[in-house]
């Protein structure tokens, strides 16, 4: 966890919200723009991956075409219970199966392109 703590406090973040006021985290800032312009912006000005890890955003993105990858982790252990990822999705997205990756803890990441 310690590695992990340390590598997501070096990743720039941006956070939409409608609440918070203040991050209080160096590598974050608040988003002054929509998400659509600003996911725009950031295309643009960078070749660099832009992670979403908010499932109401995914599903903004998705509803705005702008998702490019998925890279959806199946965890082996099921929970029964929770929101589905999915719900609020306008059209249906098909999606082509580009690679996958078996990690030694039994997760299988599954990495998809829309078409």
């Amino acid at each position: 966890m310690d590695d992990f703590a340390i590598s997501i406090d070096k990743i720039q973040k941006i956070i939409f919200s409608n609440t918070i006021k203040d991050t209080n985290w160096e590598s974050a800032k608040l988003a002054d723009k929509s998400l659509y312009e600003t996911v725009l912006e950031l295309k643009q000005q960078s070749e660099k991956d832009i992670l979403a890890g908010s499932r109401s955003l995914i599903i903004q993105l998705l509803n705005s075409n702008l998702v490019d990858e998925f890279q959806i982790c199946i965890h082996p252990i099921i929970e029964g219970k929770g929101i589905r990822l999915f719900d609020d999705i306008k059209n249906s997205i098909k999606l082509r199966l580009i690679r996958t990756k078996l990690l030694g803890s039994g997760v299988a990441v599954f990495y998809y392109e829309p078409i």
